[in-house]
């Protein structure tokens, strides 16, 4: 089977895209054949700045790497790096149906609030379908709100198969991770960079304690009970700690007898311990820039080689490969 997804380099990774997404890609990692790819053709949609976008790009490799994405078992490239997938993106634009890409949420969120939607955005999800597609993917590890798109690509891909007349590419499945599909930001709503809500994975400490102090909580007294089931605080605790943990801080909870400080307190110590590991391991690696780098030449090298054969095969399928 093989796995394959991408992230975009937008901005500092958060606990929204490690529990959403990257948790899923080092779990995939192991027993799969996985390409995980930083998706900088994406972020130009939004990010106009050529240094902020090379330094985001240089954060998410060093991020992934640090998490625990093992060169040796997935690869790891630069969308840009592969030229492949713009040529399949416009063969498979050719055929894309305008209504198709009308549905899209990203669009149609855009257009809802009177801003103004470029046709990059409008064909966003036909890059990312030959992104998947280019790979002949099994499996695509997605948050939620990108589920419609893997669902587009499938669209596509069946509709390229069926005018050509040929099985040239194979439709993928999305995999989601319910439980952790939405996690809350500091303001209670989904932890997203859009909303300014965010608490940055490799942030200092000081900064990620500040964050989480600033999470936003109901007006209940120190002696009363608490509801844990509709407190973001807890709701964040129980992505990093044990079900016993989670059990012995539920009591308190309903107890009454403990302010919602404390709580934060024990989501603060939970994050700095889960994340420690990796902290080390980024700090390592910025120091060693060539390394990272020749990761992500080797992963672009591997990723050629397997997205040529499947753009060959859309070529022969619509007649631009010469036969005389």
């Amino acid at each position: 089977m093989k796995i394959l997804s991408g992230i975009q380099p937008t901005g500092r990774f958060h606990w929204g895209n490690y529990f959403g997404a990257i948790r899923q890609y080092i779990d995939l990692q192991d027993n799969e054949q996985a390409f995980y790819f930083i998706a900088d053709y994406h972020a130009l949609t939004t990010v106009r700045e050529p240094e902020t976008l090379r330094g985001y790009v240089r954060d998410a490799a060093l991020d992934l790497l640090a998490l625990g994405l093992d060169p040796a078992k997935a690869t790891l490239f630069r969308q840009s790096d592969v030229p492949e997938v713009t040529e399949l993106t416009w063969l498979l634009m050719t055929l894309t149906q305008m209504h198709l890409l009308e549905k899209c949420h990203a669009y149609k969120d855009k257009k809802a609030k009177g801003l103004a939607a470029d046709a990059g955005l409008f064909t966003y999800p036909v890059l990312m379908a030959a992104d998947i597609l280019l790979y002949d993917s099994d499996v695509v590890p997605v948050g939620l709100d990108q589920v419609q798109h893997i669902e587009v690509t499938r669209d596509i891909a069946a509709r390229f198969n069926n005018m050509y007349g040929v099985e040239a590419l194979k439709l993928p499945d999305a995999k989601v991770v319910e439980s952790a599909a939405k996690v809350p930001g500091i303001d209670g709503e989904k932890m997203s960079k859009s909303y300014n809500n965010t608490i940055e994975l490799f942030e200092t400490p000081k900064r990620t304690k500040k964050k989480v102090n600033s999470i936003k909580t109901d007006s209940k007294t120190v002696e009363e009970p608490k509801d844990p089931e509709t407190c973001s605080v807890f709701t964040l605790y129980k992505l990093f700690a044990t079900q016993e943990q989670q059990d012995a801080l539920t009591e308190r909870y309903r107890a009454g007898g403990m302010g919602y400080g404390e709580a934060k307190g024990a989501l603060y110590e939970a994050a700095m311990e889960h994340f420690a590991e990796a902290r080390e391991r980024r700090e390592k690696l910025e120091q060693d820039p060539s390394t990272v780098e020749d990761i992500l030449r080797a992963g672009a090298t591997k990723a050629r080689e397997v997205g040529r054969e499947v753009l060959d095969r859309c070529r022969a399928a619509c007649g631009l490969t010469a036969t005389f």
